[in-house]
């Protein structure tokens, strides 16, 4: 993975619960800031998304884009970008930690590459926002449940 940033967030959760709901990709307009669209194009293995088709609008990006996963158990996703209009590159993942209490420290890592230059510095911003807004985003979707 290229230069990435990271964040991390704990959730009031078991790592199964929270994986449910990272996993629930039609559900991610309902509580995924931006995400226009979130579907389903290819099932993998044990009911897990292989690929899923994206439409996104958060400034500085708007684009459609299809991300492939790879599934760790409840301990990790990660994925890698298909195609996309804008994005070059997409790659993240979430890691769970199961912190033994009831909660799940979840450390989300992301890098990103656009088609138009963008000085690293707003490439950074822009990773660190998508990433702040996906962590309290899923905190308070797990957290609803």
């Amino acid at each position: 993975m290229a230069e990435q940033t990271t964040s991390s967030i704990v959730i009031d959760a078991a790592p199964a619960d929270i994986m449910g709901v990272i996993g629930d990709f039609p559900a991610y307009p309902e509580w995924a800031k931006g995400v226009i669209t979130a579907e389903v194009v290819k099932d993998g293995d044990g009911g897990w998304a292989e690929q899923v088709f994206f439409a996104l609008d958060v400034s500085p990006i708007k684009d459609e884009y299809t991300l492939a996963y790879e599934w760790d158990g409840y301990d990790e996703v990660t994925w890698t970008l298909v195609e996309g209009k804008m994005l070059r590159a997409l790659d993240g993942a979430y890691v769970l930690k199961d912190l033994g209490n009831g909660s799940t420290e979840v450390t989300y890592r992301l890098a990103l590459d656009v088609s138009i230059p963008l000085i690293g510095m707003l490439k950074r911003k822009g990773e660190k926002i998508l990433i702040d807004t996906a962590l309290k985003g899923l905190k308070k979707r797990v957290e609803s449940l």
